[in-house]
């Protein structure tokens, strides 16, 4: 059945007002543009106070769901998949330091059969341990520097080194914390201390370096120092394949900002200075940061007041993009290349070989984040004129529980298509 979806459409190209024909039983796109369809024979219409986008990414995220079934408390793939919709995003990349980790051919599959209950696109990354090796297939990797949540991290940039020159010309992400600064700060007073900036922009040159060494496609996750992003953005600039990540919580919140709220506000790297926050926030409106990534880390309360840290963040990804369009006037552009085209692209680079592996990935076409025939009939749809205020019981996730919690966005997500369904949360 061929249905028809019509009104202000943005993507990098431009913004003006389209139509979009897609096939709801193939799930994909079949034209775009002024398609001359009768408006009673349109079948979703949206004013001018709504924003069409090609469904949008995150390419990190913890759903916690592995082999082991230890985390389900925290969250599983379904309860992730939910958060992920009510929030106005359409795929995901989940993040490997499980329980069990997928680290090699058989771990990896194992995990991937478990996304395919939900019928949510669920992309993973394989870790990168100091045993580890690549994989028989194109995936992400990722290598966490040093220690956070989980065992899978090293302890030394030698160790590091050694580990990814099996990885020669791989797509590599890095969690940039020097592990040296961390064990010599971990007896410090405050989460912030004991994780300082330091750590960060050390471990960013380390990553540079690497990635020039062994040619690898790079990504730097959830960055947070207004002191290391330029080097990121002059190793662009000489050509280095490099992008990388920021999250809501590092544009929206600063030190100054957390009060009471230290404990749950706890992740790595911390939440920094005004500094800090606002840098990467005028980095990202101007278009100079590649992704909006939340690091969805669901904890529970309590594991919050014990320590733990991480934050939760798929159900308010579209209500803080309504923030950055309405509040910061950010180009919508702009927010469609970080939001939907670069994770769709991120993700397209391993479609080929995950349809060798697993026969579902063929419905996926020619992949995500495009509004162009052939890519996936996935929408996010923002109304820019309906404010929304985050509660527990607006949430999907089963952490039940947000830093945005009480806060007021001056939008919210209209409506969500999923592969050619328009979906109900």
């Amino acid at each position: 059945m061929e249905l028809v979806i019509e009104g202000v459409v943005a993507c990098s190209k431009g913004v003006e007002r389209k139509q979009i024909r897609f096939n709801q039983e193939t799930g994909l796109i079949l034209d775009v543009g002024d398609l001359g369809v009768p408006q009673e024979k349109v079948d979703f219409s949206y004013g001018d106070d709504c924003l069409i986008f090609a469904g949008m990414g995150d390419v990190h995220i913890h759903a916690r769901e592995d082999k082991s079934q230890k985390h389900l408390y925290k969250e599983d793939f379904t309860s992730a998949s939910r958060a992920s919709l009510n929030g106005g995003v359409t795929h995901v990349c989940d993040m490997p330091n499980n329980p069990v980790p997928p680290i090699d051919d058989e771990s990896y599959k194992e995990k991937l059969a478990l996304t395919l209950k939900t019928g949510f696109p669920f992309f993973l990354y394989a870790g990168v341990g100091p045993e580890t090796k690549p994989l028989s297939f194109s995936v992400p990797y990722k290598a966490y520097m040093g220690p956070s949540v989980g065992e899978l991290f090293f302890k030394n940039e030698e160790e590091l080194e050694n580990a990814l020159s099996a990885y020669e010309g791989k797509f590599v992400s890095f969690h940039c914390e020097d592990p040296v600064i961390l064990e010599e700060c971990k007896n410090k007073e405050t989460h912030e201390l004991r994780r300082p900036v330091e750590a960060e922009t050390i471990a960013t040159k380390t990553a540079l370096e690497l990635i020039e060494k062994f040619h690898l496609r790079g990504k730097l996750c959830h960055y947070s120092s207004k002191d290391g992003l330029p080097k990121i953005l002059e190793a662009k600039r000489k050509g280095l394949p490099v992008e990388c990540e920021v999250t809501p919580q590092h544009l929206f919140y600063n030190q100054d900002l957390l009060s009471d709220k230290r404990n749950f506000m706890q992740m790595n790297p911390p939440i920094r200075s005004k500094e800090d926050q606002e840098f990467m926030l005028q980095s990202f409106l101007e278009g100079n940061i590649d992704y909006l990534a939340t690091d969805h880390a669901p904890h529970t309360p309590e594991e919050k007041e014990e320590g733990t840290s991480g934050l939760p963040g798929l159900d308010t990804y579209g209500g803080f993009v309504t923030w950055l369009l309405v509040d910061k006037k950010m180009d919508p552009k702009l927010v469609s290349l970080a939001c939907s085209e670069r994770p769709g692209n991120f993700v397209n680079n391993f479609l080929p070989s995950l349809k060798k592996c697993e026969k579902s990935f063929d419905r996926f076409g020619k992949g995500f984040g495009h509004l162009e025939e052939g890519y996936v009939a996935s929408f996010t749809v923002l109304n820019l004129k309906r404010p929304w205020t985050v509660k527990k019981e607006n949430l999907q996730t089963k952490a039940n529980w947000s830093p945005f919690l009480d806060v007021t966005f001056p939008g919210s997500v209209e409506d969500v298509f999923l592969l050619g369904q328009k979906i109900s949360i």
